[in-house]
């Protein structure tokens, strides 16, 4: 196969697909909660919160399944098309404004990112041989292309959906209507240019992510494909019931987490102490996501209520503030990778335990820094934009220290026969962080049915305020706590055996990240 700078050519193909479907999944999800509260379902704050939280959470627990059926059926290219036509299909019934389209809309873009999340990823790393050295910059390369996707798209979709709203008289007050159905067709766009993109020039591949098995294709495809368009009314309606979602999350969660202690109790000593390292960080892990998560829901209605979005005159549309995260990531991405490089020359790179805790000492000052802006608020209960720029900065800077490098160490820490089942179990916790995130932003719910504010800026920003506080205070407990059994969890990671066991580990999940 060919090469671009060094890389195979179907790195800069699977950039750019996986480029325009993040584009679709962050400009839908940028719009979500404003939808929710603003659309023709006039939920309360704390609908929209619940119904955000299900749907975020069961958007990171099906990739366990999804990836389970390419690695033993479909094969990574076909499960990217399965899951980018159902994430396109849903995006397409977005912009129906009937509450039946909008569940199935929901459960399609699940059902989709299920099949199409883990294995484009997978994918990533098949184009490179066991050992090869730029497997890292590849990764790193894609990861930009996620980025790059999720910066422009709350941006456009933001501002498609704010340019084309009209204003209606209620009550003797101007209401304005935003045109969230062309922000959802704007990332429908996305979506589909995608999986163009993927199906026409999936000929760059040439033999990587074929089924691995025909016959079993053969018995097993056509029931896969028609049993995830089946099981999406059934997510559906489980969206409409979000305390059923986490029941079943936990249920989840319980089951696989106890499978692994079973596994772990029967290794030995090394692999058994890795284990429950990465055990351990897995709930710090979800303490860090559920609160990050609040980007998508209390921190949005936030901006939109309580935020001066006025820049040189123009009033930036709450949306588009979800792209100053990707932003900052393509800021301090490359400082941060070069630091941990740096740091590491000198054998003085921190431990995975002790980044998650500077992780979270991190998100904590960037709520504590909205707080702060919350208590300087004007007479009119107005906070000034670059509070939140700067508590968003603080949030990707702690997301650098631990994200990329809780992948890497999962991959390292896990014995080589079930780093499939521990990166699932990874991925879990993300699943009920996301739901977590959803009860949180409950407590900041200053509306009712209708979606209207009923308490004037001046109050709902004590209310903002004061959760963002206790946000804050339960991080920095987080992270001290994190540093606390720093020194126990990095003994028990016995780096210096990496690459000496190789019972338990390979060149490729060391590489893998």
């Amino acid at each position: 196969m060919g090469a671009l700078t060094g890389h195979p050519r179907g790195l800069y193909m699977l950039f750019f697909a996986e480029m325009w479907e993040r584009f679709s999944y962050y400009g839908m999800r940028a719009l979500l909660v404003l939808y929710m509260t603003q659309g023709f379902l006039k939920y309360s704050d704390g609908d929209a919160y619940a119904v955000y939280g299900a749907y975020t959470g069961l958007v990171y627990a099906l990739p366990v399944i999804g990836g389970l059926l390419a690695d033993q059926v479909l094969g990574y290219r076909r499960a990217i098309i399965l899951g980018g036509s159902l994430m396109a299909a849903g995006h397409l019934l977005m912009t129906i404004e009937d509450k039946f389209a909008f569940y199935t809309a929901l459960a399609l873009i699940i059902c989709g990112n299920g099949f199409f999340k883990p294995n484009i990823s997978s994918l990533v790393g098949k184009l490179y041989p066991e050992g090869d050295s730029k497997r890292d910059a590849g990764f790193t390369i894609f990861y930009m292309g996620i980025n790059l996707g999720a910066g422009l798209a709350p941006i456009l979709c933001g501002l498609v959906a704010a340019r084309y709203a009209t204003t209606t008289m209620v009550d003797g007050k101007e209401v304005v209507n935003q045109a969230f159905h062309y922000g959802f067709g704007l990332a429908t766009i996305g979506m589909i240019l995608g999986l163009i993109v993927f199906s026409v020039f999936q000929g760059v591949l040439g033999d990587k992510g074929l089924p691995p098995n025909r016959e079993m294709l053969k018995k097993w495809g056509l029931p896969i494909y028609v049993s995830s368009v089946l099981i999406a009314p059934m997510v559906a309606v489980l969206l409409q019931y979000d305390k059923l979602v986490g029941i079943l999350l936990v249920a989840t969660a319980i089951l696989t987490l106890g499978s692994l202690i079973a596994v772990a109790l029967r290794e030995e000593k090394v692999a058994r102490q890795r284990m429950f390292t990465v055990f351990v960080l897995m709930f710090f892990h979800m303490v860090f996501w559920a609160f990050f998560e609040q980007a998508g829901s209390s921190l949005t209605l936030f901006a939109e209520r309580n935020v001066y979005r006025s820049i040189l005159g123009w009033q930036v549309p709450t949306a588009a503030l979800a792209s100053i995260n990707p932003i900052f990531i393509w800021v301090f991405g490359p400082l941060f990778a070069n630091l941990w490089v740096s740091l590491g020359a000198k054998r003085r790179d921190p431990s995975a335990p002790t980044k998650f805790g500077w992780a979270l000492l991190q998100i904590g000052l960037g709520f504590l820094v909205i707080w702060l802006g919350s208590i300087l608020s004007d007479s009119k209960g107005m906070v000034l934009l670059l509070f939140l720029i700067l508590g968003y900065m603080f949030h990707t800077t702690g997301e650098l220290c631990l994200s990329p490098v809780g992948l890497s160490m999962v991959t390292k820490m896990s014995p080589a026969r079930i780093v499939g089942m521990m990166m699932g179990a990874w991925f879990l916790s993300i699943a009920m962080a996301n739901y977590l995130a959803g009860i949180i932003a409950a407590f900041t719910g200053v509306s009712e049915e209708g979606g209207k504010s009923e308490i004037p800026a001046t109050e709902s920003v004590v209310v903002y305020g004061d959760v963002f506080l206790k946000i804050a205070a339960a991080s920095f407990v987080a992270g001290l706590l994190c540093f606390v059994l720093s020194p126990m969890l990095t003994r028990w990671m016995h780096m210096d055996k990496i690459g000496k066991t190789d019972d338990h580990f390979t060149d490729e999940h060391e590489q893998l990240a």
